[in-house]
């Protein structure tokens, strides 16, 4: 496994979204992670239930904010080499992009998670 030094630039797993950011702090089986800009957005409803909408609660899931700072497991962390895009673009592109993949899916499920990224972009103010 690759081994890391703070301000070093990855690119991280974080649930089911994937984000750019810098290393903030080191710890034994994390990562700090400061989000810099957005790769692909998270996944909606239940987690543990993918892709699933017969469950009890269909959960609108957030993307990481710009700066916020998560604990990422080490095995989920690579180096990124690359120019950061601007954070909000870089949102608004990974929403687009799930969007048009859950529009191809035509399932219930995917139905439900268009409407929870509706309701996010109004958040997001794109």
């Amino acid at each position: 496994m690759a081994e890391f030094a703070v301000g070093d630039k990855v690119t991280a797993i974080y649930k089911t979204g994937k984000y750019i950011g810098e290393i903030t702090e080191i710890r034994p089986q994390h990562y700090l992670v400061r989000i810099l800009a957005v790769v692909k957005h998270p996944m909606q409803g239940d987690l543990h239930n993918p892709k699933d909408a017969d469950v009890l609660i269909f959960h609108e899931r957030r993307a990481l904010s710009f700066r916020e700072q998560a604990n990422i497991p080490k095995q989920m962390v690579k180096h990124f080499e690359d120019e950061i895009p601007d954070y909000q673009e870089s949102l608004k592109q990974a929403v687009e992009k799930m969007k048009a993949e859950l529009a191809e899916t035509g399932s219930q499920w995917a139905e439900m998670s268009l409407k929870a990224l509706e309701t996010l972009e109004k958040d997001y103010k794109f």
